[in-house]
């Protein structure tokens, strides 16, 4: 299993994560539910019109945390924003009622992924794995 699917897995177990950006000076974190294992490689998404957003484009350096029944994940990295519309068709089709409200406001989906990341999955009580993304 890839470095991605390991990450993904855990994600997939948790359900909802959590993002951790800079406002400024200030941290922030908030519940995230999105993301998508393509080739390898593993999107998250979100609207361009939110503020996490305009953080991810400020400061593109980020945290993912994410609790399971048995452990937890921390995985940094830097935000490369993609733009593709093969992309945007696969959030389609694993959202479709999201993203029917985004077209019906007129709202853009934002997808990125994790550069030079850091991944360290651990248990309850002891270090799991932890590897370079």
């Amino acid at each position: 299993m890839s470095n991605a699917a390991k990450i993904n897995e855990v994600l997939e177990q948790a359900k909802t994560f959590f993002f951790l950006t800079t406002d400024g000076d200030q941290p922030k974190g908030r519940p995230f539910g999105f993301h998508m294992l393509v080739e390898d490689k593993l999107y998250f998404g979100c609207g361009t019109f939110k503020n996490v957003w305009k953080q991810l484009s400020a400061n593109p350096k980020v945290e993912v945390v994410a609790l399971t029944s048995d452990g937890f994940m921390r995985y940094d990295g830097t935000v490369k924003i993609v733009r593709d519309d093969t992309l945007i068709a696969k959030v389609r089709e694993a959202m479709p009622q999201i993203m029917a409200m985004y077209d019906e406001h007129g709202w853009e989906m934002g997808l990125f992924y994790l550069e030079n990341g850091h991944a360290e999955i651990r248990g309850i009580m002891d270090l799991k794995e932890e590897f370079d993304v």
